[in-house]
Order: structure tokens, then C-alpha cells, then sequence
């Protein structure tokens, strides 16, 4: 496995995102929230989605000359039609307007409707802690993949969630989670490494646990049945809650925008549909409730209480969300993104596809 210089994947994102006709700028926000989804060790959302967006694209779902459109404008809300296109510049556009609204009202809420995919959440959760707002977020998934507790057949998404709050002298507190046990792009990744998964990710049509990734793949991308667990686990004591969750994310992100519930809308799909996935955003700025830097403060003594705990092993010390991503992304941006041998063969392949140019190597 090769470690690529950020600047690099940036590039050869760019470059592939604009043999297939996205506009420049719209490249650019894609490509910078794909190469910082890789940065932070997120393997599953970043270069290795390129497989799947050309896949929407050759199946005519992705309209790449869309711009995001705002439908409905009010002073704390907004909803947007994302064109079809891909839900990373849609996602951006929405978060900054989520967090002008919350600078101007206290609070700032945007709906998506008719996006995609738009990589991880965290990513825009970020934009907001940036701007000094704390951020929410969820979305839909074009893939019914989660088998609910109890259940052989997926009925929801991976359905992610993020919530990130800023602080003055600590990062921000970020959490980015999937309802589901893990997300499905993290099998995906497995499989590109030829390694087996942990049991519990994914059942099969019978509940039982598969760790073969690349049947794995199979169950979750291809057959009807079987599929992964919620957070949680496949067992009512914990999975149910998952399954809970996911369809919390679903009524935020899609009941309440008007995008698409996939157990309903896939039997009357027709090829070249797109994917009408839902997004949702919010932004709080602290400052509506109370003085400024209050709350910043406070939460700076609450991280350094949760870091102070005495760990388990001296070895391992605690950390708090958002950290583990922040420290990865210190490390790759020295050493480079690792990109799998599997991989850089797909990129091969869709850059001589695209006519892009190929820039994971300088040969």
C-alpha cells in the first residue's frame, strides 16, 4: 500500500470530477470534503466513493451541472433542491446558510431534498464549529441496507448523524456516527484490503453473521435479504435502539424535507431516476443563550475533564470525539493517504474512462 500526499488525491479527485463535467467550483467543495473525509481516516467516504459515483453517473442519476436551489426562504429556515446532483456541494451550500441564519436569528435550520451521497457528515459539522456555531446534522442514504432487530429484510439507510460544538482552547467536540452498525462504504473498504469483517457488521438472510467481506458485499449491495445490523447489535437489547435512530434520521432528513424513503419509492423506480436523497442542517449559535465565550468556556473545563479521566491503560489515554480524527489527520497530512493496491487500480481505470488525468503516482 502507497501513501499519497493529500495535494495529490485533492487533485486527482478534481481532475476526474471535471472529466466528467462539474463545474469548477462545485469540484473544488467536492473534492475538499472527499480529500478531508481520507485525511481524518475515513476511508469509505473519500477517493474510494469515485467507484460509485461513476456508477451513478453512467446509470444517468447524477445531474453534475446542478446547483443547489433554494424553494422555500425564511428568516431561521430554508429548504433547497439539490438537482441531482452530488450531495457534497449541495451539503456545503446548505451548512453555510443553516449558520448565516443562526448569526442572524439565534438558530438556523435547511432541508435537502433531490441530493446524493455527500460523503461524511463530520466534515460539515465541522464548517459550522469553524464559523463559532454548533452544528447538526443527518441524512438519508440512497441504499436500504440496515435489517431491522428481529428482521431479515433492510429497510433504512446507514442514516448518519453529526453533531459538532466549538470550543476556545480544545478542537471541537465532534461526533459523526452511523445508525447502523458500520457503514456499508467501511465494508466496502475491507474488501478493497482483502479483509475479512468483524462478526456482527453483517447477517445474512437468515441473521446469520457473515465475516467474509466480499460476501458481505454481495449480501449488502445485491441480494434482497440480509443486510447490516443497527447500531447497537442485531439483538433487541441494544439494536432496536439503532433501528430507532435511523428512523429518527430518516423523518428529519426526508419525511420533512419531501425526499425519497426507499422501501417505497425503489418498486417504482425507472433507470436514470435519481436518488432523492434528504438532508438536514442546523446551526445554534451559542451566543442566543448566553454571554459570549460563555459556552465555549464551559465546554473547554468539560473536555478537559473527560481527557483527565484515568484511563484503563496508562498506554491509552481517553479521548473525547473528534479527537481520533484530528490526530489521524495530523499524521496523514506528514505521511500521506494510504491507498490500497485495489484501489489505485480503479482509479486507473476510471481516469482512462474520463480522459482525466491520473496523479496517484508521478509515473
Amino acid at each position: 500500500m502507497r501513501a499519497v500526499p493529500a495535494e495529490r488525491v485533492r487533485r486527482q479527485i478534481l481532475n476526474v470530477l471535471q472529466a466528467w463535467g462539474m463545474a469548477e467550483d462545485l469540484a473544488a467543495t467536492t473534492a475538499e470534503a472527499m480529500v478531508e473525509t481520507d485525511l481524518m481516516g475515513i476511508d469509505s467516504h473519500g477517493l474510494s466513493m469515485l467507484m460509485m459515483y461513476e456508477s451513478f453517473r453512467k446509470n444517468g442519476q447524477l445531474d453534475l451541472t446542478a446547483r443547489p436551489k433554494v424553494l422555500l426562504d425564511a428568516p431561521a429556515t430554508a429548504l433547497v433542491d439539490g438537482g441531482a446532483n452530488l450531495g457534497h456541494p449541495n451539503a456545503d451550500f446548505a451548512m453555510r446558510l443553516a449558520v448565516q441564519k443562526a448569526k442572524s436569528a439565534g438558530i438556523g435550520a435547511v432541508g435537502v431534498r433531490n441530493s446524493h451521497h455527500f460523503g461524511a457528515a463530520g466534515h460539515y459539522a465541522r464548517i459550522a464549529t469553524a464559523a463559532g456555531v454548533i452544528g447538526f446534522i443527518t441524512s438519508s442514504a440512497r441504499t436500504v441496507l440496515m435489517v431491522p432487530t428481529r428482521g431479515t429484510l433492510p429497510l433504512l439507510g446507514a442514516n448518519p448523524i453529526a453533531f459538532a460544538a466549538p470550543a476556545l482552547r480544545n478542537r471541537p467536540f465532534v461526533l459523526d456516527i452511523s445508525s447502523t452498525t458500520v457503514a456499508a462504504n467501511k465494508v466496502k473498504v475491507y474488501d478493497l484490503n482483502g479483509k475479512p469483517i468483524p462478526g456482527g457488521w453483517v447477517v445474512d438472510e437468515a441473521g446469520r453473521p457473515i465475516t467474509d467481506s466480499a460476501r458481505a458485499m454481495e449480501i449488502i449491495f445485491q441480494e434482497p435479504g440480509g443486510g447490516v445490523t443497527p447500531l447497537g447489535g442485531a439483538e433487541v437489547t441494544g439494536g432496536h435502539k439503532g433501528y430507532g435512530l435511523g428512523a429518527m434520521v430518516q423523518i428529519l432528513s426526508a419525511t420533512l424535507t419531501g425526499a425519497a424513503f426507499g422501501p417505497i419509492r425503489n418498486p417504482q423506480r425507472v433507470p436514470g431516476d435519481p436518488d432523492d436523497v434528504g438532508h438536514f442542517f442546523m446551526a445554534i449559535d451559542p451566543r442566543a443563550f448566553r454571554p459570549e465565550g460563555g459556552f465555549e468556556e464551559d465546554l473547554d473545563a468539560m473536555i478537559d475533564v473527560l481527557r483527565a479521566t484515568r484511563p484503563a491503560d496508562p498506554a491509552k489515554p481517553v479521548k473525547v470525539a473528534g479527537d481520533p480524527e484530528a490526530e489521524e489527520r495530523e499524521r496523514r497530512l506528514a505521511q500521506g493517504i494510504p491507498v490500497p493496491p485495489a484501489l489505485e487500480k480503479h482509479v486507473r481505470e476510471i481516469c482512462a474512462r474520463s480522459g482525466a488525468r491520473y496523479e496517484l503516482s508521478e509515473d
